[in-house]
């Protein structure tokens, strides 16, 4: 028995222009994966990042040579998985899409949520911050009044006006914040930024330095008064262990590592490691979100907000409620195209 596959590429304009410290987007262009088989339709999402090397279509190209490795029966989605991730090196986002649609699919003929598959329980699921990018400090402020449902924030910051731009955010709420820099400091600016954030009430600090600056992540851990998390600078489960030195977290995204599979596994590994977990997204629609979401109540911090940021998101799913995503019974991803009026 095989599954048939169709891709498509989405054009995904945002609600502002979306800035960190590597540039500024106003769309993105993501992949839906649709696998059919005995008349079941499921969904994967690819969110390429062109920090990793992809594009839509290096996806659209990657899943074409990985087609053949979906020809088998489909309740192994496991062994289907591995064998997509075998067949093509690199590729994350592709692998993600197809790992994330075979999870849809399993689901969905067994008529239960991911997260009851996976044996989580939805009750425990972490609050969820809303990210706002890099502005000017009017917009700053407009952003940060539009994000009111949202009781905790997570600002981008870059290597020039880093005090100027939290000090508008914070100057406009009294939340909880959370910050990312992108891989934008040095150590030692690093260490000066993180104590100035710190007595501005920040909760942690999002990869401050460059993925490869491994002796600068260990030095900044020892000084840091702010948990530091890896984002960039995982990738994979066997990233793990050589992070444990440099940071007090990891960031785990199914786009950056190649699906739920292997979410699992790093997941399993930063706890053996000591490690907190934070599971967060790229800019993604409600297929890619809602995937991340059913591992939520595995983590200490959420950052799944990415189908938030776009002007319109096709698909529907599950709401924010008082910043929890509210994970339903629909089964598999729990995920449906959004009808048009």
């Amino acid at each position: 028995m095989s599954v048939q596959m169709d891709v498509r590429v989405l054009e995904l304009p945002l609600r502002h222009a979306w800035t960190i410290a590597r540039g500024t987007s106003t769309s993105k262009r993501n992949v839906i994966v649709e696998l059919r088989e005995a008349g079941v339709v499921a969904r994967g999402e690819a969110a390429p990042n062109v920090r990793y090397g992809e594009s839509a279509e290096t996806v659209t190209e990657a899943l074409g040579k990985l087609a053949p490795a979906l020809e088998g029966d489909p309740w192994h989605f496991r062994v289907l998985s591995e064998r997509v991730d075998a067949a093509l090196p690199g590729n994350h986002a592709a692998k993600a899409a197809l790992d994330i649609a075979l999870h849809d699919l399993a689901g969905k003929r067994l008529g239960v949520p991911l997260y009851r598959m996976l044996g989580l329980d939805p009750a425990n699921m972490p609050l969820t911050s809303f990210s706002i990018g890099i502005d000017d400090p009017a917009t700053l402020a407009r952003k940060v009044s539009e994000a009111e449902p949202y009781p905790v924030l997570k600002v981008k910051l870059g290597a020039k006006d880093v005090r100027e731009t939290f000090g508008a955010v914070r100057a406009a709420t009294s939340k909880p914040v959370r910050v990312d820099a992108n891989e934008a400091w040095k150590p030692e600016e690093a260490l000066a930024h993180i104590e100035w954030l710190a007595a501005q009430g920040v909760e942690l600090v999002e990869q401050p330095l460059p993925a490869a600056d491994v002796e600068g992540a260990k030095w900044l851990r020892q000084r840091s008064p702010l948990p530091l998390v890896a984002d960039e600078a995982l990738m994979m489960a066997s990233d793990v262990p050589r992070l444990a030195e440099g940071y007090h977290g990891i960031n785990v995204k199914l786009q950056k590592c190649g699906g739920i599979r292997e979410a699992l596994r790093i997941i399993e590994t930063a706890r053996a490691c000591g490690l907190k977990v934070m599971i967060g997204c790229m800019v993604e629609t409600g297929v890619g979100i809602a995937a991340a979401a059913h591992l939520g109540p595995l983590a200490d911090w959420l950052d799944l907000d990415g189908n938030l940021l776009l002007s319109a998101d096709p698909f529907q799913g599950h709401p924010v409620v008082d910043g929890r995503i509210r994970l339903g019974e629909g089964p598999g991803l729990g995920v449906e195209p959004r009808l048009r009026p």
